[in-house]
């Protein structure tokens, strides 16, 4: 199978590298040409525009910033759709609204293409070792065709039934993650000032009922000072942004999420929108003058588990 990919931003680029590093005939295109040098080197093909990837390959990926960024890709007239024919896929990885895959899937079919949605979750670490988690969404049989695809590219592969319905599950795991990271700033915040043990305490929540894989992730880079965790509060906008959305649309009276978003639009100000999502956090810090430093902790994360070939839940 022939793979093209667009998007080779912190996540794309990473997904991208899996598939070259494990013998997968591959084409890519991205507007930053930084970004694509590092492939060019390795021999892999830049492609000059998406419809001129799309006809030399089977299966299109696109892992992309924003709804707006998909569908430019998609539907300018060197995009995607003009280069679909029967029985290509295509197989979205971005972080998007289901309304807008269902929208642009419609498009694909009428080319007797075939959209698939496969959103990745549990962070840029996780994606340079291909151990991150894929849900994919759409046609059973196409999602079986992909799924060699996919297990070199993730650890854990959740097929979530109809297309769209990985993507409002991302969307809800994103909202989680969001909920759990501003948490962290107050909890951080009541320990710091009861002066407890920071090393002690990062322990303590870890073997805790409070435990959370933001904790257990993002707490590391916090402590440390660093903040870097490859995610930025745009993103984080992005998403919240598309959770209450999708809450409104289905009638469904939120409280907590509404905060929330808030938090971050607060910490965008303060920090800029590209500033790591994480340093929401130092926004409590600043506010009661104090910060969470401790030793021993990485600026960055590394995914230690070893590679291993992944497989469906």
């Amino acid at each position: 199978m022939k793979i093209g990919f667009i998007g080779l931003g912190n996540v794309g680029g990473k997904l991208a590298n899996n598939l070259f590093k494990n013998g997968f005939d591959l084409i890519v295109r991205d507007l930053n040409k930084s970004l694509t040098e590092d492939f060019e080197s390795k021999g892999v093909k830049i492609a000059k525009s998406p419809k001129e990837l799309t006809k030399e390959v089977d299966l299109i990926i696109t892992c992309l910033p924003s709804p707006s960024s998909c569908s430019e890709v998609m539907e300018s007239k060197e995009g995607v759709i003009e280069g679909l024919t029967k029985n290509k896929i295509w197989l979205e990885m971005s972080t998007t609204d289901e309304s807008e895959v269902k929208r642009i899937g419609k498009l694909v079919k009428a080319k007797e293409a075939i959209p698939l949605d496969a959103p990745v979750t549990g962070g840029c670490h996780l994606a340079a070792t291909g151990n991150i988690a894929i849900f994919v969404g759409g046609e059973r049989m196409a999602f079986e065709k992909v799924l060699p695809v996919l297990t070199v590219m993730g650890r854990k592969v959740l097929h979530t039934g109809e297309l769209g319905s990985a993507s409002v599950l991302k969307v809800i795991t994103n909202y989680l993650a969001s909920v759990h990271l501003a948490a962290l700033a107050e909890a951080w915040t009541v320990a710091k000032k009861s002066n407890l043990d920071l090393n002690k305490t990062y322990k303590g929540i870890k073997i805790s009922s409070g435990n959370s894989f933001v904790h257990e992730t993002e707490s590391q880079v916090i402590l440390n000072g660093s903040y870097n965790i490859n995610f930025t509060m745009d993103l984080v906008e992005k998403d919240m942004t598309l959770f209450n959305n999708l809450s409104k649309k289905l009638g469904a009276a939120l409280e907590i999420s509404p905060l929330v978003l808030n938090i971050f639009k607060d910490g965008r100000d303060k920090f800029g929108p590209r500033a790591w999502s994480s340093m929401i956090v130092k926004r409590m810090e600043d506010m009661c003058s104090i910060n969470f430093r401790a030793e021993g902790f990485p600026a960055e994360l590394v995914d230690n588990e070893p590679e291993e070939k992944g497989y469906e839940i």
